[in-house]
């Protein structure tokens, strides 16, 4: 969602487009893995998991460290030459959505849930796979729009700090909420 509004914010919605389809089939591939056999895995050893969300909590803490303390610049500024091709953004999309730890533990600890041993997988699979995509689609979507239009706003004096402070501060949250769950 961070990489759709900021893409929104630089490069607009139109082309984040492109972002959103590799995005929407990374996350239907974790869906799937998750589906298929992680989620069995991950069940069959604890201590796995319990690493796997320590160590994402970790992660949510350095991103926030990271979001803190950066020096916001211009958004005007930004190298948005860096996404070239419809391709490279498809790309950035799918590797985001694929090394995303939350997403993983997310799809990993609910959707198998939402399987019934008793009736086939392909369909089930099927509509998971389904709303998952277009549930992300659309909020990517929203995210995007939002970012396009709080691009006008961030550029007027300190907001973009106070911007940058706010959100590390909800991935902290998420971090802190990870380790006491």
């Amino acid at each position: 969602m961070t990489l759709a509004m900021s893409l929104g914010m630089s490069i607009g919605v139109r082309r984040t487009l492109w972002m959103m389809l590799g995005e929407v089939i990374g996350v239907a591939s974790v869906a799937a893995a998750a589906v298929l056999g992680v989620a069995a895995l991950l069940l069959k050893s604890p201590v796995l998991f319990e690493v796997l969300k320590y160590a994402g909590a970790i992660y949510l803490f350095y991103i926030a460290w990271g979001t803190a303390t950066k020096i916001p610049h211009s958004l005007h500024s930004q190298n948005t030459s860096a996404y070239k091709t419809r391709s490279e953004l498809a790309i950035q999309g799918f590797v985001t959505a694929v090394s995303n730890p939350k997403g993983w533990a997310f799809m990993v600890s609910l959707l198998p849930a939402f399987i019934n041993e008793s009736n086939p997988l392909a369909p089930q699979l099927l509509g998971l796979l389904l709303i998952i995509g277009l549930s992300e689609f659309v909020c990517m979507l929203i995210y995007a729009t939002g970012g396009r239009s709080l691009a006008h706003l961030l550029q007027h004096g300190n907001n973009l700090k106070w911007m940058n402070r706010i959100a590390a501060g909800l991935i902290a949250f998420v971090g802190i909420w990870l380790l006491i769950s």
